[in-house]
């Protein structure tokens, strides 16, 4: 079941979202990922309205990337008024290099499962 697209996401973005959900990479991230995945810098406030994510979402995914040094986090202070820095993010790994990764790993699960099962045949 295809759910709404965020009106603020182009359908390629959308499509990277389907694809990676599919993949059981978490919702979160896989939003985050797909506003991240022009290379261009990009604030928390975009990535959130872009993605119809919370701000809370954005922070717990951008921890997910952040500690698999997929993207990179820069403070810029605000040129107006006061409050907190802007963050601004951007990938430092290329998507096609994340997906590589994704798929390293979901090809080790493979193994080990069907090793599982092979072993299982043989004890039947």
């Amino acid at each position: 079941m295809r759910n709404k697209k965020p009106s603020g996401m182009s359908e390629k973005e959308y499509e990277i979202v389907e694809l990676l959900r599919k993949l059981d990479i978490n919702r979160t991230v896989a939003l985050t990922l797909a506003c991240l995945s022009s290379g261009e810098e990009i604030t928390s406030r975009e990535i959130e309205k872009n993605s119809n994510l919370r701000q809370p979402e954005v922070s717990i995914a951008m921890r997910y990337l952040k500690d698999n040094s997929w993207v990179d986090i820069r403070e810029e202070k605000k040129t107006e008024g006061k409050g907190r820095p802007v963050k601004l993010y951007r990938l430092v790994t290329p998507l096609d290099e994340i997906v590589h990764t994704i798929e390293q790993k979901i090809l080790l699960e493979s193994r080990y499962v069907l090793n599982n099962i092979e072993k299982l045949k043989r004890l039947a």
